[in-house]
């Protein structure tokens, strides 16, 4: 009995004695290894095809050149981009996981998804935003945004909106021109952009909002007509079509803002970490190759990094919690959530 105690006394020697060598491994190898030295976790926040995806996909390729290492993307979805967003914030603090996500963390205070948001993370690059366009068929009676309104005002709730169901972009913008505008819209959720645009062109509803990028080809064939981008600018490849703020200048205080796609790091992470990996996202950034994926696929370029993506993601923030809690869309207010409304900010 006495031999098998000196046994069990001698393994667990052995075994405290592993890990914690392990640990000092750890830590002596996290002050002397250059960063990256081993491949990086990229978790996309969205499914495989997505637009989401499609970005971190290309955007990665480029910049797992500069870093001189691979980078592993997987899809982890789910509850609105939530699922990976605090799958990450969980992992060492090391930059080897990163966080590809879209404009939805902002939110998920307001909507009660989820307490870990951009706040939780560095912000290592905002690639770029896609600009949202209302469109109509092509045999609709309205022929601009003006008309629209003026119709959406004597008869609210009558015109028909074809929405993407809750949190998405049509029912974002519906909230911003029912706090700007007043206008009411029968919403009608359909699956997704296509599901929308086939509506539209089967006359089963009269107006939906989609990016830009997923109308395009159904602009080219005739098929639906553009009467606004929700921008303060007209879209290069659309310069015929005005934007809203031509018509309603005072939409002008929520621009620029859309969809977007950026990549994340826990703030936790080290100054190297971060100063590392922005530089190799932005250098990706800039090849001719993916400002030619960004030109092919209508997203305009912002590849902006650090403070001046906070500065970003926040004003995004401010406008998007502040008009969805004005058209009843939230669960708490973004007041209650420390969010500002804009222009009420005060410095201290």
């Amino acid at each position: 009995m006495k031999n098998i105690h000196k046994i069990l006394i001698v393994v667990l020697f052995l075994i405290s004695t592993a890990v914690a060598g392990n640990e000092i491994y750890k830590v002596v190898h996290s002050f002397t290894a250059e960063y990256p030295d081993n491949n990086i976790n990229g978790y996309v926040a969205w499914g495989a095809g997505g637009p989401t995806d499609t970005v971190s996909r290309a955007l990665s390729v480029y910049a797992a050149k500069e870093l001189g290492t691979n980078i592993i993307i997987q899809n982890k979805t789910g509850a609105s981009g939530s699922v990976a967003t605090e799958f990450v914030h969980r992992q060492d603090h090391n930059g080897y996981s990163i966080l590809f996500n879209s404009e939805n963390p902002p939110l998920y205070k307001v909507m009660d998804i989820s307490n870990v948001d951009y706040n939780d993370y560095y912000p290592v690059i905002v690639v770029g935003q896609q600009i949202a366009v209302m469109v109509v068929s092509k045999d609709s009676k309205y022929n601009t945004v003006e008309e629209l309104f003026e119709d959406a005002w004597a008869s609210p709730g009558k015109i028909t909106l074809a929405t993407t169901g809750a949190g998405g972009l049509t029912q974002n913008v519906a909230a911003m021109m029912l706090a700007r505008s007043k206008v009411e819209f029968n919403q009608v959720p359909y699956d997704g952009d296509s599901g929308v645009l086939t509506a539209i062109i089967g006359g089963n509803a009269d107006v939906t909002i989609v990016n830009y990028s997923s109308a395009v080809d159904y602009i080219a064939d005739g098929s639906i007509k553009v009467l606004t981008s929700f921008s303060s600018e007209r879209l290069p490849s659309s310069p015929k079509t005005p934007c809203i703020t031509e018509s309603y200048p005072e939409y002008g205080d929520y621009f620029p803002w859309g969809t977007f796609v950026g990549v994340f790091v826990d703030k936790e992470s080290s100054d190297d970490v971060k100063e590392t990996l922005s530089k190799a996202f932005r250098k990706g950034w800039e090849s001719e190759g993916f400002q030619k994926f960004l030109a092919e696929n209508y997203i305009t370029p912002l590849g902006i990094c650090g403070d001046e993506a906070s500065e970003y993601i926040t004003k995004w923030q401010q406008v998007t919690t502040w008009f969805l809690y004005d058209a009843g869309q939230t669960v708490y207010s973004p007041e209650d959530c420390g969010i500002p409304r804009l222009g009420t900010e005060t410095e201290e």
